[in-house]
């Protein structure tokens, strides 16, 4: 199955049409507020603006699972977003990425991109996933990786038709 062909809501609860993005580069994450890591929202901010026109695309899912570090609903957190960090690439709705009531999109990315050692759990906030154009992961990225770690695996999946 495509990533693609999952349903997603927007963080207003509009539905979201994954599949207008077939034949683009995706980097998915799950976002939070109020986490040490949450200062990437720039980093995430530069590599949607300088590689939005080859046809790349952040997604941003906000998770309370983690130390609950995002209480706030996905519209607040939206706001804090846009007014903290700049942050323009599009933010969905607030999901959950590990256990029973995990969204179907993290359950198909983490399938296809397993942790250290084969785990399929999401260890933490910032939880990066790469798709590449024809919706099949290319790559999981740990919460401490960050823009120049991103830059290489994103350039090489850009460069691919």
């Amino acid at each position: 199955m495509s990533i693609h062909d999952h349903e997603c809501r927007t963080q207003s609860g509009e539905p979201f049409n994954l599949r207008a993005l077939r034949g683009q580069v995706l980097l998915i994450v799950n976002v939070a507020s109020q986490c040490g890591f949450t200062p990437q929202l720039r980093d995430l901010e530069h590599l949607y603006v300088r590689y939005r026109d080859r046809g790349f695309t952040v997604l941003g899912f906000p998770c309370n699972q983690f130390a609950r570090q995002s209480p706030e609903s996905a519209l607040d957190f939206c706001r804090f977003a846009e007014h903290e960090h700049g942050v323009s690439f599009p933010l969905m709705e607030k999901v959950r990425v590990n256990g029973g009531g995990a969204h179907p999109l993290f359950v198909e990315l983490k399938r296809q991109a397993p942790g250290v050692l084969g785990t399929s759990m999401i260890k933490w906030n910032f939880t990066k996933f790469l798709v590449g154009r024809d919706g099949r992961v290319i790559r999981r990225f740990s919460p401490r990786d960050g823009e120049a770690e991103l830059r290489e695996a994103l350039e090489k999946a850009l460069d691919e038709p």
